[in-house]
């Protein structure tokens, strides 16, 4: 089993930035893609970005440009940089974690951003 602690939402006004935070316990060898996920009231879960460990990333098109994903592999930790945060970015932002064929979750946390 792999556990997972997220850390680092909050509020913030429109144009401000927060950073995300996650890190692995537990099954952490052979980790493979990291990544965030986020999902608004009343909306599906939706993939935010992704980094493999070799550094590989990918993000969805509404967060391009503003937000950045990186791995740190010896903490077994990803991290979301988010700046120019919108109206539109709030959400419950979740940790994902690829191991093997299994996915792990955190707890999600809160981004909150006001007009």
């Amino acid at each position: 089993q792999v556990q997972l602690v997220e850390s680092g939402g909050g509020l913030v006004q429109a144009g401000g930035s927060l950073r995300l935070s996650c890190a692995a316990s537990g099954r952490v060898s052979s980790i493979n893609a990291m990544g965030w996920y986020r999902q608004a009231p009343g909306k599906q879960r939706e993939l935010v970005a992704t980094i493999t460990p070799g550094g590989s990333t990918n993000y969805s098109d509404s967060v391009k440009g503003r937000f950045t994903i990186s791995r740190d592999n010896a903490k077994n930790t990803v991290y979301l940089q988010m700046n120019s945060l919108k109206p539109e970015d709030t959400a419950v932002y979740y940790c994902n974690v690829r191991r093997w064929v299994s996915d792990y979750w955190g707890q999600g946390t809160q981004v909150t951003v006001s007009s």
